[in-house]
């Protein structure tokens, strides 16, 4: 409109929009174009007439704050200059998947910290808690000594996983690393359920509470097998590249 942009929309899962300086937003500018040249990014400050912060949308309980909040968006006519087009209109897509590799490859290196963190607490709980009559400890359960090992084995192979994808990407770039980017996303993040789900299950009735970082972790890294991208959607794109040529 005259020379700037009207943009109007809502989204309801913008994490990180609490506290935020301003947000980036994908447009359709060009409905009539191809799929892929549809859309544009602009720059938004929050202060913007018209952007809304209408709320922080609660996750498991919690409504959490700054960046580990999803808050809930409203574009109502909020009008921005033309120059603040984030790079060339029609690109939004492309641009947008320019950095989803790299920031899958981010959040893999993200969850590992947290696995080997959980494990910590798991190996240090199953050291220190006393049970039973007998004063025996946590640690000296066949069970516990497994998911011990287990995790560790685990966690070691995800992220040499991600090294391979990290250097598959220096090396090919990521369009050629797509089916390690797919899979690290998948294996880490189920990997990161599995090591937090147990650590929890040693601390027992304590891993529920907010005594111990487990229930955070368990609350806010769920969402790891669904944004970015489900696991599912990433199995089924694997898949289909390696059976690729050997239909019929």
């Amino acid at each position: 409109d005259g020379d700037g942009w009207v943009l109007n929309g809502r989204k309801w899962f913008t994490t990180g929009a609490d506290g935020a300086a301003f947000c980036i937003v994908m447009a359709v500018t060009d409905p009539q174009a191809p799929p892929h040249g549809r859309t544009s990014l602009f720059i938004v400050p929050t202060d913007a007439p018209g952007y809304r912060l209408l709320r922080n949308t609660p996750v498991m309980g919690d409504e959490g704050h700054d960046l580990f909040s999803h808050g809930e968006v409203e574009l109502a006519d909020c009008r921005v200059p033309a120059d603040q087009l984030l790079g060339p209109r029609g690109e939004g897509f492309r641009l947008a998947q320019s950095r989803l590799g790299p920031g899958r490859i981010h959040h893999c290196m993200r969850w590992l910290g947290i696995c080997e963190r959980a494990h910590e607490l798991m190996v240090a709980r199953a050291a220190a808690r006393v049970i039973g009559p007998d004063d025996r400890r946590l640690g000296d359960s066949d069970i516990v000594r497994a998911w011990i090992a287990e995790c560790a084995a685990e966690i070691r192979a995800a992220r040499l996983l991600v090294l391979y994808a990290a250097w598959r990407i220096g090396q090919a770039g990521a369009k050629a690393a797509r089916d390690d980017i797919a899979m690290i996303k998948y294996h880490v993040a189920g990997v990161l359920q599995k090591v937090v789900d147990r650590a929890l299950q040693v601390h027992g009735g304590l891993g529920v509470t907010d005594y111990t970082l487990l229930a955070w972790f368990f609350r806010e890294e769920r969402a790891a097998r669904i944004y970015d991208g489900p696991d599912e959607v990433h199995k089924i794109a694997v898949a289909k590249h390696l059976l690729k040529g050997r239909d019929g």
